[in-house]
């Protein structure tokens, strides 16, 4: 996107919202006295952490205009659900669990079901819910998030179902008030949308084209969030490596990174996710010399075969992946390396896939990320044909995986003995009587303690390794 085609939000349609709020707020606080019964809300997230960042905002306008959050939908007002559509399991997984909702809405009359998000940005999605799904009360996309308030608004004076959909490329708002669930580590989302057009992928046509946030923006977000004690920030986009193209002043990621890394107070910084077209020396450089910049990097490769590369648009081949890698490798040397990988891509063939399968050999990731793949409407690769098998698919899948595993324990076990910085985030999903949290390298470390660890850096000595974690005892010097 060109500096002349952004487009600016008027500040009287931000503060509308902002009253809209308010009055939302007036009617839940009257209401609760005339009851006695709080407002309550869901939102439910699929997908990237772009959406789990928009619904931190959903969230922030929530709170403001009185709402309290719960997991339980029975004692619901207001369900949200934010879609993902960049796979098919969790569009059906969407239109499941909003059909199970229409028993509880006929209970339940006054409870307002609004869906939005990526999947809401596609034409096709919107018009089978207006025919199938008509005890939903609102549908928004990613481009009008911030109108939500007015859209929330007219879903509580209407009858029918309230839409507000916007076709653009897209825009930047600031000011949207966030809730944020943790108290540990935050993600701030540095720019918007992709320009990349892989043949595969939904995300340029539901998030539009990239646009940057002003950095001032950005660092005052930071500088607040670490003011309010927060440890760890992720910087989001699609392409942060495509970060600053668009400003008035040039600056690009490696620049921006450098300034965050200067932040009084903070301790960690990640960043996801990056396109490998777009890495350079000069970020792998800054990398290696900001010391609150994290030694893990998640760079997608997809596809091992330069033929299958070409037909995903991804510009960039077999050789110039492992090239970067290895440059990535020998200035940072501790670096751990994390991928995504699609499993079938139309035209793909077995030969293919054994050099995807060469590309996890030579680079030995820490983990991937692994996907057969899920056409998606709209896109190119919809009408491209397949030349193996789902059974040929899945194989090569499993495959991919067995061997995966084998290299993410044998990572692992490097580990074994040695003391490690944890980011303590709070006790497991699995053990209430354990703790987790992650290294400076991402790998997630268990261990016994206590409430008081909670948000701080510990460490940890490693006394047990498995594929996907770790476990240990605190070293005593940390007190």
């Amino acid at each position: 996107m060109s500096k002349r085609e952004k487009i600016q939000i008027p500040i009287e349609e931000i503060n509308q919202q902002k009253e809209i709020i308010n009055r939302i707020r007036q009617r839940n606080d009257f209401d609760i006295q005339r009851t006695g019964e709080k407002k309550r809300a869901v939102v439910v997230t699929y997908g990237c952490q772009q959406n789990e960042n928009d619904s931190e905002r959903l969230r922030g306008m929530l709170r403001d205009m009185g709402y309290e959050f719960t997991e339980e939908k029975e004692e619901a007002d207001l369900i949200i659900y934010n879609t993902c559509a960049v796979r098919e399991n969790a569009e059906l997984k969407v239109f499941g669990n909003v059909g199970a909702l229409k028993h509880l809405k006929a209970k339940k009359p006054h409870m307002l079901i609004g869906l939005c998000g990526c999947m809401m940005q596609q034409e096709h999605v919107v018009k089978q819910i207006k025919k199938k799904y008509k005890h939903v009360d609102m549908v928004f996309g990613t481009h009008t998030l911030y109108r939500f308030p007015e859209v929330l608004d007219k879903a509580m004076n209407e009858a029918y179902t309230v839409i507000d959909i916007l076709n653009t490329d897209g825009y930047i708002v600031e000011d949207i008030p966030i809730h944020r669930e943790g108290s540990t580590k935050a993600w701030v989302s540095i720019m918007y949308g992709c320009n990349n057009f892989c043949s595969y992928c939904i995300v340029p046509y539901v998030r539009g084209r990239e646009r940057s946030r002003n950095p001032q923006d950005i660092v005052s977000e930071i500088k607040q969030l670490v003011s309010e004690g927060y440890k760890e920030i992720t910087l989001l986009g699609q392409n942060v490596n495509s970060y600053g193209k668009d400003l008035e002043k040039p600056m690009d990621f490696a620049d921006l990174l450098k300034t965050v890394n200067e932040i009084d107070g903070i301790q960690r910084i990640r960043f996801m996710t990056s396109h490998p077209k777009d890495i350079s020396d000069k970020l792998i450089q800054t990398m290696s010399e900001c010391k609150n910049v994290c030694e893990q990097l998640h760079l997608p490769f997809q596809a091992g075969s330069n033929r299958v590369l070409h037909l995903m648009n991804r510009k960039y081949t077999k050789e110039k992946y492992l090239e970067i890698i290895n440059k990535v490798k020998n200035a940072i040397p501790d670096i751990a390396l994390t991928s995504d990988v699609i499993v079938g891509f139309p035209g793909e063939t077995n030969e293919d896939f054994e050099d995807t399968l060469e590309v996890v050999r030579q680079v030995e990731f820490d983990s991937l990320f692994t996907f057969i793949y899920s056409p998606r409407k709209g896109t190119p690769a919809e009408k491209m044909k397949d030349v193996i098998s789902m059974e040929e698919k899945q194989a090569n899948f499993q495959k991919l995986l067995d061997m995966q595993n084998k290299i993410s324990l044998k990572k692992n076990q490097q580990y074994l003995g040695k003391i490690v910085e944890v980011l303590v985030e709070g006790y497991s999903k699995t053990n209430a009587e354990i703790l987790t949290g992650r290294t400076r390298t991402g790998k997630i470390v268990n261990f016994p303690g206590d409430d008081s660890m909670i948000g701080k850096l510990i460490n940890i000595k490693i006394d047990n390794v498995q594929t996907w974690s770790l476990s240990g005892q605190v070293v005593k010097e940390n007190f």
